[in-house]
């Protein structure tokens, strides 16, 4: 099944969002608006996605959810932003970053930008509960942004701190999106919190897909180098797999153990590291670990009205563990 299908039930809304999202590029300022149009291009628009399928379970209220759908969008381009300015990432989306186009500085004023943007999207809602939410999952997403940093090439994580880490950066966003689409709807707490778990624990299982396909995928497929996390020194559950499989004589370990390696090394490292988790059981065993989220997410689903939108949400997640099994 392709994307498309499964937002089949929210399409037209999906494109008044992205037509939101187009508003956000036409200011006044020449330099903000080539910046912002350049990168407000492209996505999947699952996270928006999430946020109008969730208020289809109550009173779909488009005056509502239009604006935190687009709020939600923009939040998570705001990170990507900011990432890539704080890894010195070259590519996202088979394109120059824009650190890389316009420079650090301007990236994270870009960042800024579109963060503010985002909350007037979601203050113009008038629902304090998601404007709470909203400043909640910020402060959350900036720990974890904070937490990476501190923790790059230190091999002395568990796979507690890992998903600790991708709670932050990524499940959170993914709550946010479901469980503001059932508040704004009015939907009954119960709904409210089986839509906020579905998004969190499908948010696990889309980043750990995510950090799979970074070790199996393609540039092409991924719009960036293969192996980017292992070369900004993040520790991802394959990597953490591969050390447990082989303590000693570990490529993993050897880039993580220098801070003076010369680059044709490090990349050297980086190869090894991919070929050995590609010819291992890794992948199908962090696959397997995405399924047991998923599964997760759809447990409580049944206790949603049974509508074409329920049945949206499991197969979006049914697709997440699909990419490139």
């Amino acid at each position: 099944m392709q994307l498309s299908e499964i937002y089949k039930l929210v399409q037209e809304d999906l494109a008044r969002v992205e037509s939101q999202i187009k508003s956000v590029s036409e200011v006044d300022s020449p330099g903000l608006a080539e910046l912002s149009s350049y990168i407000l291009a492209g996505g999947k628009g699952i996270r928006p996605a999430l946020t109008l399928l969730s208020g289809k379970f109550c009173h779909y209220n488009l005056d509502l959810l239009l604006p935190m759908a687009t709020a939600v969008e923009l939040m998570h381009t705001a990170t990507l932003v900011h990432d890539d300015a704080i890894d010195n990432s070259p590519v996202r989306r088979g394109r120059p970053t824009i650190n890389e186009v316009w420079g650090e500085d301007k990236a994270i004023l870009l960042g800024d930008y579109l963060f503010a943007k985002a909350g007037e999207f979601v203050a113009s809602t008038g629902n304090l509960r998601v404007i709470k939410l909203f400043s909640q999952i910020l402060q959350t997403i900036s720990g974890g942004e904070l937490d990476q940093s501190f923790d790059a090439f230190n091999l002395e994580q568990t796979r507690d701190h890992y998903l600790q880490r991708i709670s932050s950066k990524t499940a959170s966003l993914f709550s946010m999106a479901t469980e503001s689409g059932a508040i704004l709807s009015q939907a009954p707490e119960e709904s409210i919190e089986v839509l906020r778990e579905y998004g969190y624990n499908l948010g696990i299982a889309f980043q750990i897909v995510d950090d799979v396909l970074d070790f199996i995928g393609t540039e092409e497929e991924m719009g960036k180098p293969v192996g980017s996390d292992l070369a900004q020194g993040t520790l991802t559950l394959p990597a953490m797999l591969l050390l447990e499989r082989y303590p000693d004589d570990n490529p993993v370990k050897e880039l993580f153990s220098s801070n003076d390696m010369p680059e044709g090394d490090k990349q050297e490292r980086i190869k090894q590291a991919i070929e050995l988790v590609c010819n291992s059981p890794i992948v199908q065993e962090c696959y397997a670990v995405a399924s047991d989220y998923c599964a997760r997410a759809c447990h409580k689903l049944g206790l949603l009205p049974d509508n074409t939108s329920r049945q949206a949400l499991k197969d979006l997640a049914d697709l997440v563990i699909s990419r490139k099994r």
